[in-house]
């Protein structure tokens, strides 16, 4: 397996040297890494990777290798198997019309797709292909991948295509939102400024030269230069970034608000999120499924007077708010909504920030649902919808 990960590395594009390669293993040999995948990961970048640019090759190739070593688990609650690769392998693809498409049931709710999905992994036996109700692939069954079906369980497929799933089966990767990129226009910091309250706080570091000249005279032109603390924009933000799915869609976007937020307050705090917040919340989205920070501790973490923003498209199935167990990627005790309300109970200067167009926003369910939450407190990410974000949270 080390032998292979090392030509995938080349093959990939990240330059490993055969010496880098005989250090990776005399240190494996020696114990470094113990029985860790999270300490072997950290072990083999230090040892392969010598210019930041190769990490994503390299975060890239080391999943693909080593797929599957961390093992499954989680509660009594969730539906787990080990469900053979050769079931969902892509020999062909169901692409049906709108016609077709509508004339195809949903198994009729949340808890009846989970049961019918236990039911299945208990029956059955072999592959499948374009039927209509074992895991498979090419088909009109809830489960699978490569097929269609209005409510269903994604299973071996590595994008979405109708965006109708209520439960995601794979472990998906999300990159982090880049808070340099260059802002093609200064019109979304012109927006964020209306959200300011500026005060003059810790070391006296800028001139102040009216207090100059008037103590200057004062002690009959003899030069008495003044210092004053800079004046600094005191407002405190906090910015829950949904990432993944149909945000894909809008990180152009999102990276331009971050980059301007970033710039505009100096204190700032970013977690991300997927779809609704849960009881987890991460900064690092490349180790989001190690180093998850519980939402409770964030709460007990940052003050009252912080302001709480969204930033999402709040396109999800209606369960992942709702229901226990109902987010698309594990199985949650409580529902988004319950978080949700505890995070705005904590922060009620809040608002939530959608990327999709206001117009298009009574199509989707979720969004009517996250509005209501929100008690009314979503804005469209433009100018306008930004402006009136900032004038709600100065209230």
């Amino acid at each position: 397996m080390f032998l292979t990960f090392f030509y995938e590395l080349r093959k990939g594009g990240v330059p490993v040297t055969l010496r880098e390669y005989l250090t990776l293993i005399e240190a494996v040999v020696a114990g470094v890494a113990g029985y860790s995948v999270d300490h072997f990961y950290y072990l083999s970048r230090s040892a392969l990777v010598k210019d930041e640019r190769h990490i994503d090759r390299f975060d890239r190739v080391f999943a693909q290798v080593f797929q599957g070593l961390e093992g499954a688990g989680g509660s009594v609650e969730e539906v787990l198997a080990q469900i053979p690769e050769e079931w969902l392998r892509k020999l062909a693809e169901r692409l049906l019309t709108e016609e077709e498409k509508a004339q195809i049931e949903a198994l009729g709710g949340f808890e009846k797709i989970m049961e019918t999905l236990r039911r299945r992994l208990a029956e059955q036996k072999e592959r499948h292909q374009g039927g209509n109700k074992w895991i498979g692939t090419a088909g009109t069954s809830p489960f699978g991948a490569h097929g269609y079906n209005p409510e269903g369980v994604r299973i071996g497929q590595t994008e979405s295509r109708h965006r109708r799933a209520v439960k995601v089966w794979d472990k998906r990767e999300f990159r982090n939102l880049d808070d340099s990129v260059e802002l093609g226009t200064r019109n979304i910091k012109i927006a964020l400024r209306r959200l300011r309250r500026f005060a003059r706080e810790g070391a006296a570091s800028e001139l102040d030269m009216d207090d100059t000249i008037r103590s200057t005279a004062h002690h009959g032109g003899m030069l008495d230069i003044r210092m004053r603390p800079e004046r600094h924009n005191k407002v405190k933000v906090l910015l829950c970034l949904d990432v993944g799915g149909s945000m894909d869609d809008h990180v152009g976007m999102c990276e331009e608000l971050f980059s301007a937020a970033r710039a505009e307050f100096k204190h700032l705090e970013h977690f991300y999120f997927h779809n609704c917040p849960y009881e987890a919340l991460w900064k690092d989205n490349r180790r989001r499924h190690d180093e998850a920070l519980s939402t409770w501790d964030v709460i007990h973490t940052y003050p009252p007077d912080y302001k709480l923003v969204f930033v999402g498209d709040a396109s999800m199935s209606p369960y992942e708010i709702t229901y226990p167990g109902g987010s698309v990627e594990h199985w949650n005790k409580e529902a988004g909504s319950v978080w949700l309300q505890r995070m705005l109970q904590a922060w009620p200067h809040a608002v939530w920030l959608n990327p999709v167009p206001r117009e298009s926003w009574r199509w989707t369910e979720s969004v009517a649902i996250i509005s209501r939450l929100m008690e009314g407190r979503m804005f469209p990410l433009t100018l306008e919808g930004l402006d009136q974000a900032m004038r709600e949270l100065n209230r």
